[in-house]
């Protein structure tokens, strides 16, 4: 090689990892100081770290069913939109058990929580999901049919997402690295993160309160974004990011949409 090639290999090479790096951007200062919020809150109080965030998520699972159950005696509510309820929310906790069981989030194994950590985190977040049974079975409210349509549907949908984003990511990143872009992740960067405000937007339609789509909200603000675009920030430095952010949503895939997954689904059958 001379030297005239060598130099343009380097130029070629200096070119593409500042294409790289321009189209690598950090996460926005308010989606970081959430996400580091998450983070610290593991250690709150000091102490030993009695517990994983798996065990003290999955234990909010485990009791929820029962919970919601113990406000239809105290209340005697035993109305069919308090059992639709309980067959969703009630349930949706061991649908998750199954798939922990089966293909387990390794941050979650990993991290531990102090007595504190836990407290934040059922006082901060996943205690005021059971607000929502609580505001449908104390109000006695009945939903129209169609509402009760809807939740179901909704629901029945995030949980596919949800379900389906876990089995392609655990598979793949057994045998690869890097971005996944196809499947489930072809059009939106965040399936289980949309399968997640799926089911509880289901909750929130039976609960028939804006206090509940206000727990959603805040779940979304606190959680949900931030974790989703401090992620697209990590995975911007592999290869093929700029292409794939250029075809997929955040959390939307808006190609259902436009009809850009129609056509892409033409064309591969024409293949």
């Amino acid at each position: 090689m001379n030297i005239s090639t060598s130099v343009q290999t380097d130029d070629a090479t200096a070119a593409q990892a500042s294409a790289v790096a321009e189209s690598r951007k950090k996460a926005p200062a308010w989606a970081r100081f959430f996400y580091a919020c998450t983070d610290r809150s593991l250690e709150l109080g000091g102490g030993p770290r009695i517990a994983t965030v798996q065990w003290a998520v999955n234990f909010h699972k485990i009791v929820t069913a029962f919970l919601i159950y113990g406000m239809m005696v105290h209340y005697d509510n035993y109305s069919m939109a308090a059992w639709v309820y309980l067959g969703l929310h009630g349930t949706y906790g061991y649908a998750w058990l199954i798939k922990d069981l089966a293909y387990p989030n390794a941050w979650f194994e990993k991290q531990r929580m102090t007595i504190g950590g836990i407290v934040y985190l059922y006082a901060g977040l996943v205690g005021w999901y059971w607000l929502m049974p609580w505001l449908l079975i104390a109000r006695h409210v009945e939903p129209a049919g169609f509402t009760v349509f809807l939740a179901v549907a909704i629901f029945v949908l995030g949980i596919t997402f949800v379900a389906t984003a876990d089995v392609q990511k655990n598979l793949t990143m057994r045998f690869r690295k890097g971005l996944i872009t196809d499947g489930v992740c072809a059009y939106t960067r965040n399936p289980n993160y949309l399968g997640e405000i799926m089911i509880y937007s289901a909750f929130a339609l039976m609960a028939s309160h804006w206090i509940a789509w206000a727990i959603l909200a805040w779940a979304c603000v606190t959680t949900f974004f931030p974790r989703m675009l401090v992620k697209d920030a990590s995975i911007s430095r592999h290869p093929g990011w700029a292409a794939y952010k250029t075809r997929s949503g955040l959390l939307i895939p808006w190609a259902f949409f436009n009809g850009r997954a129609i056509a892409d689904l033409c064309r591969r059958r024409a293949m």
